[in-house]
């Protein structure tokens, strides 16, 4: 089953930016840099996220049909 990539790209995207919000305000910058990088960062962790997902998705689906296909490629099964 794969993953499900628009919720885990969302969750990164919210941890991204609080964590980066957090961090910018303990760092004394102004709310407005702060908000504006924080935006920034949420973006670079969609995407990465979703990226990263995607292709964990094609690994684990390679790996489906890889599996399917040598259960019927083996010698002497009877095909059950």
């Amino acid at each position: 089953m794969p993953l499900p990539i628009r919720s885990i790209a969302v969750s990164a995207a919210v941890l991204g930016f609080f964590a980066m919000g957090i961090i910018g305000s303990f760092g004394g910058l102004s709310p407005c840099t702060c908000s504006k990088r924080a935006i920034l960062g949420a973006a670079v962790a969609y995407l990465t996220a979703g990226t990263a997902s995607k292709a964990i998705n094609a690994i684990l689906t390679q790996a489906m049909i890889a599996s399917q296909t040598s259960k019927r490629e083996r010698p002497g099964d009877s095909g059950s």
